[in-house]
């Protein structure tokens, strides 16, 4: 009755389900890890957002590379801005995504250690791209920033590319680093994002809240592989048993020629 199953179209559509089957569990496997995954850094950043702010010079330092525990935790800095470095950020976007600058400002701590700050953003409404851009001015004299610290940015994490020969005062990543050696002085390793205070005008545009990954969206991807997985046998023994029943029939109507000859008159 199932000797058809051995025939080649059945051999390969055989073949063909037994690939599929481990190849949707790996996929869903896979999906389930990436779920954990961002699971992990949604929670990261949420107990980073939680904590309460502490001293930058508690978290970093000259060298230092800021870990994904530090990232996004909000601290504290007592000194000054730095207008006379001031270099903006080409190519970044605000929350209705328009493209503009991010201002990053060297902030002097009180220590002589230098603190990079991001500012915000403002528009590249200026007549060309080649022009510095016109910069809110920072509060004068001593103040206390709050932001959220944030790691170096470099090309292979944020993709991208570290242009050279740009306009002065301008640059495509912010990176402690290269700031120090531009500055010749001791900055702290990665930058922070300010949240305080208020610029007046609101602007430059403080930098929203870090957003969240979907991580829900990969759990239900991880499900969705494995139900494909355990629907392909099932679908097999489906039309296994459809062809073995549609063979039967017409083995039994070529049987019995009575059934389907109309009868003579």
């Amino acid at each position: 009755m199932y000797r058809f199953l051995m025939s080649r179209q059945w051999v390969i559509l055989s073949l063909i389900a037994l690939l599929l089957i481990p190849t949707m569990i790996r996929l869903g496997i896979w999906q389930m890890h990436r779920y954990e995954e961002r699971t992990a850094r949604n929670q990261l950043v949420t107990d980073a957002l939680a904590a309460e702010p502490v001293p930058v010079e508690k978290l970093t330092a000259p060298g230092h590379t800021v870990t994904s525990t530090e990232r996004y935790r909000t601290v504290t800095a007592t000194g000054r801005f730095d207008t006379e470095d001031e270099v903006v950020v080409r190519r970044r976007t605000n929350s209705d995504d328009e493209v503009g600058y991010h201002v990053l400002t060297p902030f002097v701590l009180d220590d002589g250690k230098v603190l990079l700050v991001n500012r915000g953003w403002i528009p590249s409404d200026g007549p060309s791209q080649t022009t510095f851009p016109k910069v809110p001015a920072p509060p004068s004299g001593e103040v206390t920033v709050e932001g959220r610290l944030m790691p170096d940015e470099t090309t292979a994490a944020s993709g991208i590319k570290n242009l050279q020969g740009l306009p002065d005062r301008q640059i495509m990543l912010i990176n402690s680093e290269q700031q120090a050696r531009r500055l010749s002085a001791r900055v702290l390793g990665g930058y922070i994002a300010q949240t305080a205070p208020e610029p007046k005008g609101d602007t430059p545009e403080l930098l929203g809240d870090p957003g969240k990954e979907d991580a829900a969206l990969n759990y239900a991807y991880a499900i969705q592989w494995w139900l494909f997985s355990a629907a392909v046998p099932v679908g097999w023994v489906v039309l296994a048993r459809r062809e073995a029943r549609e063979r039967a029939q017409a083995a039994a109507e070529e049987s019995d020629p009575a059934e389907t000859e109309p009868a003579a008159v």
